[in-house]
């Protein structure tokens, strides 16, 4: 998910810098939500000591 979250966010930059500045805010925010959604699931398994599955 962290992946994603990086795509999006080089995503949003290579529009941001070419000028698209719906795109550009689209991807960050699509950027900022899977990196918070990240954020919540790694302190979730932080707390429970589960490894998440590969």
């Amino acid at each position: 998910m962290l992946n994603w979250a990086l795509i999006f966010l080089v995503v949003a930059i290579v529009a941001g810098l070419l000028g698209f500045t719906g795109i550009a805010g689209t991807a960050a925010g699509i950027a900022k939500i899977l990196f918070v959604l990240f954020l919540i699931l790694f302190v979730i398994l932080l707390i429970t000591g589960r490894k998440p599955r590969v």
